[in-house]
């Protein structure tokens, strides 16, 4: 049997499975979202030299807009297809943990405290079954997140959502965040000679899972066992790390070292480059791998460079800074495993370079 280390290495020429051929093309989504970005930023304007006037370009984790004497911080997001899992599997009770996740993990990447979140649920047909379980996710993940769910919109939509047995639902969300305008994170001051310190994610979290499903459900059934003794529902299951209240605490105890603040979603590691284009970001040594990457990697033939475009391969949230040892104190603290995985150069590109991968 093939180890998960020296699989990772396996660098022969492959035709394997692609984000693309499992019906996400990311480069045409980049393209497309450009599309839609240039005419939306035109609103801009309607709240210029009001309250409210955006203070930033569309394009990092979340925008903030002018309000008195802070930024308000905004930022929207769902949980694509892990609901199809979850549907497979009938059970719904973290899916609301993803959700906040998403939204409250982009909102800290600016150095923002998230406050409250609105939820938008869309379902093929009302089942108060299915609801009370999203509820219970729901308010865990405000918990992690400390926040308040203040409100939000259900929609039973028939004719648009279709899902397993009637059961389709899409969950997505949107957050609102402050900060004080002295204490903006926005990746500006990041420079050659910055430490990259990785935080442990808690698995695939809730991207990939079109790539992830597609070679997974080829082999195992959804209540299967993996080689690891977790069933596949487990494994894909697994609620997304909220990064919320360790990085709140690293930016109160040490913020004139921080530099950058990077959720690693949708895209993999080429979220990184989000933060500032004009320097480069050198990995040199991962968190170990968790096992779910490896066998999506091999059940998919997929290569190294496209596992690195769409997964987060382990590392959940990134935090640049020029000295690490505030931040791993910090880390600890909350159990989450961390690590100084590179550095910054002046390279203007991603390497990854325990596996020769370039983004």
């Amino acid at each position: 049997m093939v180890s998960e280390h020296n699989y990772l290495h396996n660098r022969g020429e492959k035709m394997g499975m692609t984000y693309s051929k499992a019906g996400v093309d990311i480069d045409r989504e980049a393209t497309s979202i450009k599309c839609l970005v240039d005419i939306i930023k035109k609103s801009f304007e309607f709240r210029r030299g009001k309250p409210g006037e955006p203070k930033s370009e569309i394009g990092h984790f979340a925008n903030f807009i002018e309000f008195d004497d802070k930024y308000l911080v905004l930022s929207s997001d769902g949980v694509g297809t892990k609901v199809l899992v979850a549907q497979l599997a009938n059970k719904y009770d973290t899916i609301g943990i993803d959700m906040i996740a998403m939204n409250v993990n982009d909102i800290i990447c600016v150095g923002a405290e998230p406050i409250a979140l609105v939820d938008y649920l869309a379902m093929e047909k009302v089942d108060p079954e299915i609801m009370r379980e999203l509820g219970i996710g729901l308010l865990e993940g405000a918990k992690q997140a400390d926040i308040a769910i203040v409100g939000g919109e259900t929609a039973t939509l028939k004719d648009i959502i279709k899902g397993i047995d009637h059961k389709g639902f899409d969950l997505a969300g949107a957050a609102l965040g402050f900060v004080e305008k002295n204490r903006l994170v926005l990746g500006d001051k990041i420079e050659p000679g910055d430490k990259i310190i990785g935080l442990a994610s808690s698995g695939i979290h809730t991207n990939g899972l079109t790539l992830a499903r597609k070679v997974i459900f080829e082999k195992y059934t959804i209540n299967e066992k993996l080689p690891w003794k977790k069933t596949v529902a487990e494994e894909l299951l697994t609620p997304t790390r909220i990064y919320v209240k360790p990085v709140l605490e690293m930016l109160k105890k040490d913020f004139n070292n921080i530099h950058g603040l990077a959720h690693i979603t949708g895209g993999g590691f080429l979220n990184i480059k989000r933060l500032n284009k004009n320097v480069g970001y050198n990995i040199k040594k991962l968190l170990p791998i968790p096992k779910i990457f490896s066998e999506i990697q091999k059940l998919g033939d997929i290569d190294e460079k496209e596992m690195f475009r769409t997964f987060n391969m382990g590392i959940g949230f990134c935090v640049i800074a020029k000295k690490e040892e505030e931040i791993m104190k910090i880390a600890k603290k909350y159990n989450i495993e961390a690590s100084v995985i590179g550095d910054v150069d002046s390279t203007k590109k991603i390497l990854i370079e325990e596996y020769d991968v370039e983004l």
